[in-house]
């Protein structure tokens, strides 16, 4: 009987130690990504997700682990979860135009009431909570390349407005939380991310010029093609969000993202060669608030995380259209 008692109480210690963590979006494009991530690393995984804009399949090659618990949820509404949390990422939002233009009230409700019904689980279960903000909050900037300490540009009555402010809401939303109420919290700024899994008419430009390109149709060009953005391939991303979480005494905002600029029109052109397609570029009216330039100043990261993308755009992209060429229905 005393070698049974001892064998259970070693095996509670053991299992106290093994970090119970929740994903809300863990079904979407990063939080899959990091749901996988989260697993390799011995963790208890609990994936949230309404699938309003993500799909069962990014996770269903986790169904059959232990590990991993799939909860259908829509975070607007208050979640209980029975035992521990160790700690509480929060991807759950909207994130692409075609998305967060079609579903306003949806994008600025998660970020907004999601957002706090999230912090108020994190306070109960004393969960380091880690938020998914983005590289919108600084809007159409006027600075360049963007630091934290930027305040941005944003038109708060534009069509792009409710995914910008929302995510700037949050942001405000979950500093006050922890002044008011101690609870550990870290906020990310996660900018422009590709790789496999996006979905294929989810209104991003990485997605939308490799489908196009792979049915050898035009590449829609908006405005004159010089607006720039910075691409981090998805496995640099959630590197970079493991390593924000790791790191004790730094709560953030941080810039995660790839460096390298590149403009809309050189990147159509890329996509093309790496596809060898006969498409074409045909230009469209510029979108409304479009920013212009988009680069993030990760010198933040880099001291504070050791933060550094590995995978270069020739190489990112490769990878990319390789996981579109095998899955295309």
């Amino acid at each position: 009987m005393l070698q049974r008692n001892r064998f259970f109480s070693i095996l509670e210690y053991h299992f106290s130690f093994i970090m119970r963590v929740l994903v809300a979006g863990g079904a979407g494009f990063i939080g899959s990504y990091l749901c996988d991530a989260l697993l390799r690393r011995g963790n208890e995984v609990i994936c949230v997700d309404n699938f309003l804009t993500s799909t069962p399949q990014n996770v269903a090659h986790l169904q059959g682990n232990s590990a991993f618990q799939m909860i259908e949820h829509d975070i607007r509404k208050p979640l209980a979860v029975d035992g521990k949390i160790d700690s509480i990422y929060n991807l759950a939002c909207p994130a692409s135009p075609i998305d967060y233009q079609n579903l306003p009230v949806e994008t600025l409700e998660t970020s907004a009431i999601g957002t706090g019904n999230l912090l108020h689980l994190s306070r109960e279960k004393n969960a380091i909570f880690l938020h998914a903000s983005t590289s919108e909050v600084y809007g159409d900037p006027l600075e360049h390349p963007q630091k934290e300490s930027y305040f941005g540009n944003v038109n708060c009555i534009g069509v792009r407005s409710c995914y910008d402010e929302g995510k700037r809401y949050a942001e405000s939303l979950i500093i006050h939380f922890s002044r008011q109420f101690s609870v550990k919290i870290k906020i990310v700024r996660i900018f422009n991310t590709y790789g496999p899994r996006m979905r294929k008419h989810d209104g991003r430009v990485i997605s939308n010029f490799i489908t196009q390109a792979l049915a050898n149709e035009p590449l829609a060009l908006y405005g004159d093609g010089y607006q720039t953005r910075s691409f981090c391939y998805v496995s640099d991303m959630v590197d970079g969000i493991l390593k924000m979480m790791d790191m004790k005494n730094f709560s953030g905002p941080v810039n995660l993202g790839n460096p390298e600029e590149i403009s809309i029109r050189s990147l159509a052109k890329h996509v093309i060669e790496y596809t060898s397609s006969r498409s074409e570029i045909h230009t469209l009216p510029s979108s409304e608030d479009d920013p212009k330039v988009r680069r993030p100043d990760i010198t933040l990261a880099s001291k504070k995380l050791g933060f550094s993308p590995d995978v270069s755009l020739e190489n990112g992209l490769k990878l990319t259209i390789k996981w579109f060429t095998n899955n295309e229905d």
